[in-house]
Order: C-alpha cells, then sequence, then structure tokens
C-alpha cells in the first residue's frame, strides 16, 4: 500500500531505467521478449491468456465455429511472442474442438434418444463455466487445464 502512495515518485523512477534500457535495447528487444521487464510482461502474458479464454464466446456472435475461431486467431497471433499464451491458447482450442465435438453428439443424439437436449444444455453451462474459470486462472496467471478434454494440440 506504501507503493500505491508513493507510486509516482517510485514509478518515475523505473520508467526512466526502462526507458534507458529499451532506448539501449531498441534494436535487439523483439528477439528476446521474456528478458523485458517483470513489471510489464506477466500483465500483458495475463490479459493475453485471459483474453484467449473470453474469446470462446464468440459462439454467441458466430455460431459456427466461432468458439474456435476466436481464440485460434489470437493464439496464431501470439503464440510465437509468449510461452504462457502458447500453452493456454492450445489448451483453449483443445477444449473448444472437444465442446464441438461432443456437442456435435449430443445433435445426432436428439435424433436417436431425444437425450441429446438435455446433454446438450449440460454442455453448453459445462462450456461457459469452464471458460469462465479458465479466464480468472488466467488473469492470476495459473495455466488452466479443462477436464474432458482431448489434447489434439500439444
Amino acid at each position: 500500500m506504501s507503493i500505491e502512495n508513493h507510486s509516482e515518485p517510485d514509478h518515475e523512477s523505473p520508467i526512466e531505467i526502462i526507458d534507458d534500457t529499451n532506448d539501449m535495447h531498441s534494436g535487439p528487444e523483439p528477439s528476446h521478449p521474456s528478458a523485458a521487464s517483470a513489471a510489464n510482461t506477466p500483465a500483458g502474458d495475463k490479459t493475453m491468456a485471459m483474453l484467449c479464454h473470453l474469446l470462446s464466446f464468440c459462439l454467441f456472435i458466430l455460431p459456427a465455429f466461432g468458439n474456435i475461431i476466436g481464440p485460434l486467431i489470437l493464439w496464431l497471433v501470439k503464440r510465437e511472442q509468449d510461452p504462457f499464451v502458447d500453452d493456454t491458447g492450445k489448451e483453449v482450442l483443445n477444449f473448444q474442438i472437444s465442446v464441438t465435438i461432443y456437442g456435435l453428439i449430443c445433435f445426432l443424439l436428439v435424433f436417436a434418444f431425444g437425450l441429446g437436449v438435455i446433454l446438450g444444455m449440460i454442455l453448453s453451462v459445462a462450456m461457459v463455466v469452464y471458460t469462465i474459470i479458465g479466464a480468472v486462472k488466467a488473469s492470476e496467471g495459473v495455466l488452466y487445464r479443462y477436464p474432458c478434454t482431448i489434447r489434439f494440440l500439444k
């Protein structure tokens, strides 16, 4: 809390140091993303990882595979820049592909036994709940492993 009270004076000193470091390393900085300051990198990592989970809700905007397309785009853009986002993206994609397969099975079970309607509702609720849990864990910097997931990407 004392850091918050003195955030401006303390914050100015690290910014100057970071700015001096960035000026010195303006060329090689992209090749050393892990060498960035600890204060800036984890927050970006956590935010992008959380966004990767939350982009699964694109399913409600783009019903046909929106839950896969949203995280896939972010993962393809950020996977080489950050190992945490890479692992999170793979996990999210594995889960969303698995949910899509389970959803197709539920759809087929609707015609066979009518059981698919109940299973589909349970699957939908589970997808939303697990996605929110994954986003919260990612915001804490923890890699969340979804249950009942087929590991297509390793």
